[in-house]
């Protein structure tokens, strides 16, 4: 919250708002995350294999009311994208269909682990729901967000066992729709070439990959302060949100962001943890999941600071602004502690 307080207090004045503004917007998020947390926490974690079936229809549902015609009043184009559903609160589909996926890929996993050696009887049936998930999402447009929970469910059903053979015929046979994606579509080619030189169109379409590096550049070894820094001013775009990681690195530096990158590190060591103790398959496949949820936003965000990967919209979890991603990724840590919970009982009542 200081960190977006420091990202969003000057973009807040210019808007005509209040410099906390976006910080209690977010402050309610936490207040609500927190509580669906703790009761997550509490609900032993087999009580989601009865809602895996629920959670994947009504997010396909909901993601496809963004993409139809007809449906734009409460489905507006923002920025190009249609994200977001207004229906008396602002929900953003794709962020719920994270939780779908991990939680749909890890129950249809469990059924289906004797099964993997065929890919007609053992992925395939994935891939169906997969694309149903997934293809809305990319249509919006969100190609990122698309590619994240597919990874996500490519993640749990190999950790489930399937054969890697059959993820490389996968690939060759996406290869096509993302070579389409990243060179044929127009603003995706800029940004790509941008990525390979931001130098060469900084006012351009390599802007934001610009200054995000000029923000962590500038920001040395401490950082030049809480409240400092001019990419604050307006320089950086959604700098409260898809580049919160260059202000942490223009703000705190270089002992700040490897700071942070710690925390992250130890968040994903706990969660792995959490998988190798987990009592069953589904307890192991639900934490694998949601710490690779959490592990690929965050390196994938931190990536695109660093300039290493294109220019891209993914929150950093738990510091960018998003009420969204903030409750999606306190959801996902609750059920890793349901599952840690369950695995000191289940070793008890063994003994």
């Amino acid at each position: 919250l200081v960190s977006l307080y420091n990202a969003s207090s000057v973009l807040a004045t210019v808007e005509g708002n209040p410099d906390y503004y976006y910080v209690m917007r977010q402050g309610t998020g936490v207040l609500l995350g927190l509580f669906v947390m703790v009761c997550c926490a509490l609900l032993p974690y087999s009580f989601w294999a009865r809602l895996s079936w629920p959670l994947v229809l009504i997010s396909i549902g909901s993601l496809v009311l963004l993409i139809l015609p007809w449906t734009e009043s409460i489905a507006p184009s923002i920025n190009g994208s249609r994200r977001w559903l207004r229906i008396g609160i602002n929900l953003q589909p794709s962020e719920f269909a994270k939780i779908a996926i991990v939680i749909w890929t890890a129950g249809m996993a469990v059924k289906k682990a004797s099964q993997f050696r065929s890919l007609r009887r053992g992925l395939a049936p994935f891939l169906v729901v997969w694309g149903l998930l997934v293809l809305p999402i990319a249509m919006e447009p969100d190609f990122s967000t698309a590619v994240l929970i597919g990874s996500l469910g490519l993640i749990v059903v190999f950790s489930a066992g399937a054969r890697i053979s059959h993820f490389v015929f996968l690939g060759l046979l996406l290869a096509p729709a993302f070579y389409w994606q990243l060179f044929r579509v127009g603003f995706r080619v800029e940004r790509v070439l941008a990525w390979a030189d931001p130098a060469s169109d900084p006012a351009g379409a390599g802007y934001q990959a610009y200054q995000s590096l000029l923000a962590i550049g500038s920001g040395g070894l401490t950082g030049v302060g809480i409240g400092q820094g001019l990419q604050r001013f307006g320089f950086l775009p959604e700098a409260h949100n898809d580049f919160i990681f260059s202000m942490i690195g223009e703000q705190w530096g270089l002992i700040g962001v490897l700071v942070l990158l710690m925390m992250y590190v130890a968040l994903v060591l706990v969660g792995f943890r959490i998988a190798s103790r987990a009592p069953d398959l589904f307890g192991e496949l639900l934490a694998l999941g949601f710490t690779s949820l959490i592990a690929l936003q965050a390196l994938l965000h931190m990536a695109v600071g660093l300039s290493l990967l294109p220019t891209t919209g993914l929150a950093l979890p738990l510091v960018s602004y998003g009420r969204s991603n903030l409750i999606v990724t306190l959801v996902s840590l609750g059920i890793l502690i349901s599952v840690a919970r369950a695995a000191p009982a289940i070793k008890v009542a063994r003994g």
